[in-house]
């Protein structure tokens, strides 16, 4: 049964709804004095089944519209076919190509629909079958920060840091995986139970995480982190007060300088935004090599080359790992590498990197304080195999690395530079750091939650502050103010 035929049977059992219902007694009028004798009951009865009439009458249109969305996406489907994924074709063509038959089909069902319902039906089954369904509102609002798929049914949403259920839902999970597909497949990766997890992308350089099951077992998880259509400036930190001007200043100046900077931070904490800020204060007149796993980092230089990893094919080949892109880049004649995050062996090629004249190098990982950052460090360079002692690694690092720059999501729901710290060095087998910035957790929080507490100057000027004079580089004294901080020691 086709569309048109299945809308038509419907309108056949509306209309048998709307014919009055009629007791057999009551075709004739009752005898002369018995009419003052029925019970009152019988027409308050009569009209609960009018009022029950009109409310279905009323959900009808809503159901109506549904199965007509649910019967256009199938024929779609149906008509279409492989059309839906030619790669000859562009965004322009096939959401042409989709309208068309889609209008033909609304055309075909015979159903009356209000304008403002034919467009909603329209764009609702385009999002379907070319966007991503129900999750468009969602990509399109651009307070929502992060949304979360926990199955067909359950979509939650971050919102200032704040997670909240999200009244959307997929109409299967058959709808939910083809979503899934056409996110991974636009960018060249591939789903399915053979390989059932992948990270991917959105045009907009959103990360996407899916994993489907048998490894998920509540259901295929979609996890979307996404990027603002304009990426965020350093003004838009310091409004949010996630940095303050005199770390804007003392930051700016270690980039100039061509220090070595580490981000780190727990997941969620904007470690890839603060990496797109810190890249920003590199001179235009540079190259630039940034690395990543997925491209997601936003810079606004010209002269800069991308380089994004690839997975192994479906037959185990074709792999290239971060590591093998840090080792490449270093022939490709860069003024700075920047690796969107420190994961595995490549840790020992990115600091050799460092150590070997290609200063000013930027990267993240992950980490919960500056001096767990320094030991995940350790553990990911003897995870490239090499059999080094640890005072030879930790030589390394601490040679290689000047600054560590620490952000931390707090309790509510802000996200803040807690640390600005100095690798100075060695003392014995230990790598010493000194804060040059903290947050003051003394400061306590207000009635509604908020922390009070701002990261200020520690009152201790680094010693790598010699490095950015001597290249010509102004850092003016009120940058380490101490005025009215206390150190949580």
């Amino acid at each position: 049964m086709n569309l048109s035929e299945r809308l038509a049977a419907a309108k056949q059992s509306e209309a048998k709804h709307r014919e009055p219902t009629e007791h057999p007694k009551a075709a004739s009028a009752p005898p002369s004095g018995v009419a003052d004798q029925l019970p009152a009951p019988a027409l308050d009865t009569s009209t609960k089944a009018e009022q029950q009439q009109r409310t279905d009458s009323a959900a009808r249109p809503t159901d109506a519209l549904s199965t007509l969305k649910t019967e256009a996406r199938k024929q779609l489907f149906a008509r279409l076919g492989s059309r839906l994924s030619d790669t000859s074709m562009s965004e322009a063509q096939l959401h042409e190509l989709v309208r068309k038959e889609l209008t033909q089909l609304v055309q075909a069902s015979e159903t009356p629909l209000k304008s403002d319902e034919r467009r909603r039906l329209i764009r609702e089954v385009t999002d379907d079958v070319l966007g991503y369904g129900p999750l468009q509102n969602l990509l399109d609002d651009d307070s929502v920060t992060e949304i979360m798929v926990n199955g067909p049914d359950n979509v939650y949403v971050e919102r200032e840091g704040r997670l909240t259920r999200a009244d959307v839902h997929f109409a299967s999970e058959e709808h939910l995986r083809r979503v899934i597909e056409r996110i991974v497949g636009r960018v060249g990766r591939r789903i399915d139970e053979s390989s059932p997890l992948v990270d991917a992308r959105l045009e907009d350089g959103s990360r996407v995480n899916a994993i489907i099951p048998p490894l998920a077992f509540s259901g295929s998880t979609l996890t979307i982190r996404k990027f603002g259509k304009v990426p965020l400036t350093v003004d838009d930190l310091v409004a949010k007060d996630s940095l303050s001007p005199q770390m804007v200043q003392l930051l700016q100046a270690c980039v100039q300088a061509k220090l070595n900077v580490l981000v780190s931070g727990g997941t969620g904490t904007g470690k890839t935004t603060l990496l797109n800020v810190l890249s920003s204060f590199i001179p235009s007149d540079e190259r630039i090599v940034t690395i990543e796993d997925a491209v997601e980092l936003q810079l606004q230089q010209e002269h800069v080359v991308r380089l994004e990893a690839r997975p192994r094919n479906i037959e185990g080949r074709g792999e290239v790992t971060i590591r093998d892109l840090v080792r490449n880049s270093l022939r490709m004649r860069p003024d700075r590498i920047i690796v969107g995050e420190v994961r595995g062996g490549e840790s020992l090629d990115m600091l050799q990197a460092m150590n070997t004249g290609h200063e000013g190098s930027l990267s993240t990982l992950h980490a919960n304080t500056p001096r767990d950052a320094i030991s995940r460090l350790e553990t990911m360079v003897l995870m490239a195999g090499m059999e080094l002692p640890l005072k030879a690694i930790r030589e390394q690092i601490s040679s290689a690395i000047d600054v560590i720059v620490h952000l931390t999501r707090l309790r509510d729901g802000t996200r803040r530079v807690t640390h600005v710290t100095e690798v100075q060095g060695m003392e014995g087998e230990i790598i010493t750091l000194q804060d040059a910035f903290a947050f003051d957790y003394h400061a306590g929080v207000d009635p509604s939650g908020h922390f009070l507490g701002t990261t200020k100057s520690t009152g201790v000027r680094p010693q790598f502050t010699e490095r950015i004079l001597e290249q010509g580089i102004e850092l003016p004294h009120e940058v380490f103010d101490t005025t009215d901080f206390r150190v949580r020691r």
